[in-house]
């Protein structure tokens, strides 16, 4: 119901209560506008504007009462003859403009409005969220469920129902069904809190108000209990003891209270939380699963916006602590409502402040409890995306894990009534590792390798052979542990062991696979072949160091292997002392380079040797040329030319 949806939302109407002195039928609107009876004003203030009168306040006023009783179309289209005057307005009105052209997927245009507004308020975290990811359609589509389909309940009536909480084997969900008197916001009665009971074939019991020590003739709704089912939470009108009380302003806003249940399954002591007031609302509260924390909703004092998250500790006793505003990395200055802390720890929430698809959407943050008692604030605000959120209003969201039974709310085209409460089957999370296997020194694709995907005990769950483009792609679950390995002959393989996180993302590994055998053929040169990099030599000296013995034992090998095959050593220096010196001392190393393999049975006919000097630099680095040290080093190699084989 628009009433819950947004409760913390009134303050934001009274800045829209400009004077506003015209024709009869406009002031008559007014009454009806400062008690937010929207429909009525609507009437009168249409009928005035298709006379075809004009106004800055008009447009506003009539916008507003559209967007606030949640008919976007409309809203967009006299948001839109308010842009059109191109009057100075307040930027808010783009912010809301942006949202209305989203709830008709215009988001091109909603776009536009988004940056202007950014522009109006650069400091506005709502803007900076937009900025910062401007293609936020293309991420709420990863993000989004394929295999989730969402079933309108049958519980559902022509009423508005909303926000689903499990307790023991009953659905609490709160609707305005029951009749009596109507809340002008929407012409529908008042809520009550209902439960149904789930019957072995999945189906649901017929509603039943809970007692009249929960419901009044007021608003109640969003309940939710402490895990030992003690105690249970929910949101009611400031009604205490027959007490309607109102704020300074005159506004009568919304509390959080507390009951206890008695041996017969009743709620008796009902009382109001400590930190209600008269002056701001306090709505929608989640417990955790230990029962320590209570997520709510509130714009009470230093708010960041128009409603934010707050936290507070729950007392053995149930009483609650000093509540904690959960601060700018998670509420902006639009509305973050509906908290809901699931099993693992995970917070989603409802919000109009992030980039989204229209209206409210549902956000989560994974980890959030572990991440408050690290402090690791490291938040990432994640859009769950369709079928979840739409264009339209997405809130109240609620999961358990346990039976993956999973319920949202949502007043979306196709439904039974203003809002219908969806259930689904929680989705196993899924990431895609995929990837390419290609040549570690080339970086060319490797085709026709086998990549094979391993649990954290290495026992093989799937393997397949990439095609020409030596793409590979295998979907895993969450935060476990995998091996992914890549092989093929004349290859020596590759693997990576990784654990997936929590978040659903796209994982890209690449396997290089070293090549095993290489084709050698006369002119080639085996240290290319062979990896073996610089044939170091003492400074100054031409002794063959224990380093470099064992990449010239891979020569070796060679040489015992192919014993027709003949090589000529080359050996090279930088450019760093004379010339003269430079070739001495190279002659001298590829002598005592050539002199080791004969001392290890290759025949000497089979080996000719040279030193080059400085002459065949590989770089830049000659005389007087500043270079690096990995600079020269290139140019201080060894080479093993093939000049004869069969």
């Amino acid at each position: 119901m628009k009433a819950q949806k947004y409760i913390l939302i009134l303050a934001a109407f009274l800045i829209c209560n400009a004077s506003f002195s015209q024709e009869g039928r406009i002031n008559a609107a007014n009454s009806e506008y400062d008690q937010f009876a929207y429909i009525k004003t609507s009437e009168i203030l249409l009928k005035v504007a298709n006379d075809g009168y004009k106004s800055v306040e008009l447009f506003q006023k009539l916008g507003n009462s559209f967007y606030f009783n949640n008919k976007m179309d409309d809203a967009a289209k006299w948001y839109g003859e308010l842009m059109a005057m191109d009057q100075i307005v307040d930027a808010e009105y783009y912010f809301r403009y942006a949202q209305a052209l989203k709830s008709q997927e215009n988001y091109d245009e909603s776009d536009k409005w988004m940056i202007r507004f950014n522009e109006a308020r650069p400091d506005d975290l709502r803007g900076k969220a937009f900025l910062s990811k401007v293609d936020y359609l293309n991420s709420i589509d990863r993000m989004s469920h394929d295999d989730v389909d969402l079933y309108n309940m049958d519980l559902n009536t022509e009423f508005s129902d909303f926000g689903s909480n499990q307790f023991k084997d009953q659905l609490v969900f709160a609707s305005t069904r029951g009749g009596g008197n109507k809340y002008n916001w929407n012409e529908q009665p008042y809520l009550d809190l209902y439960s149904v009971t789930k019957k072995e074939d999945g189906s649901y019991t017929e509603a039943k108000a809970l007692n009249d020590k929960i419901n009044t003739r007021f608003h109640e709704s969003s309940a939710s209990f402490t895990p030992d089912d003690q105690f249970m939470f929910f949101t009611r009108n400031n009604y205490y003891k027959r007490k309607f009380k109102k704020g300074e302003d005159g506004i009568n806003r919304l509390q959080m209270f507390r009951a206890i249940q008695q041996t017969d399954g009743t709620w008796y002591d009902v009382v109001p939380v400590h930190f209600n007031s008269d002056d701001y609302s306090v709505a929608h509260p989640s417990v955790n699963v230990y029962g320590t924390k209570l997520y709510f909703a509130s714009d009470m004092k230093d708010s960041a916006g128009a409603s934010d998250i707050f936290v507070v500790d729950i007392r053995p006793d149930g009483s609650l602590g000093e509540p904690k505003n959960l601060g700018f990395g998670i509420n902006t200055e639009g509305h973050e409502s509906f908290p809901f802390i699931n099993e693992d720890g995970d917070l989603f929430f409802s919000s109009n402040g992030y980039p989204g698809l229209g209206g409210l959407d549902v956000y989560v943050i994974r980890d959030f409890e572990e991440k408050m008692e690290t402090n690791a604030r490291d938040f990432i605000i994640e859009n769950l995306g369709r079928p979840f959120n739409s264009a339209m209003d997405d809130f109240a969201y609620y999961e358990n894990l346990g039976t993956k039974e999973g319920f949202i709310t949502s007043n979306r085209d196709g439904g039974k009534g203003d809002d219908d409460i969806y259930s689904f089957i929680v989705p196993d999370c899924k990431q895609l590792v995929e990837g390419y296997v290609k040549d570690l020194d080339t970086k060319e694709i490797v085709p026709g390798a086998i990549v094979a995907l391993y649990d954290a005990s290495n026992n093989e769950i799937e393997s397949k052979v990439v095609g020409d483009e030596g793409y590979f792609a295998f979907e895993v679950g969450c935060e476990t542990e995998f091996l992914i390995r890549g092989v093929k002959d004349t290859y020596i393989g590759d693997e990576k062991r990784f654990t997936t996180p929590k978040i659903k993302q796209e994982l890209e590994i690449e396997l290089l696979l070293d090549k095993d055998e290489q084709e050698v053929t006369i002119g080639d040169d085996l240290a290319k072949a062979l990896d073996i990099p610089i044939i170091y030599f003492d400074f100054d000296k031409h002794n063959i160091r224990y380093d470099a013995s064992v990449e010239l034992e891979k020569v070796l090998i060679v040489l015992n292997t192919y014993p027709t095959m003949e090589i000529d050593i080359r050996s090279h220096t930088d450019s760093r002392g004379t010339s003269e010196y430079n070739d001495t001392l190279s002659e001298k190393r590829a002598g005592s380079t050539r002199q080791y393999l004969i001392d290890r049975n290759i025949s000497a006919d089979r080996l000719t040797s040279k030193g080059y000097g400085e002459n065949e630099l590989k770089n830049h680095c000659s005389d007087g040329v500043e270079c690096s040290e990995e600079e020269h080093q290139l140019n201080r190699r060894s080479e093993f030319i093939i000049t004869k084989m069969k």
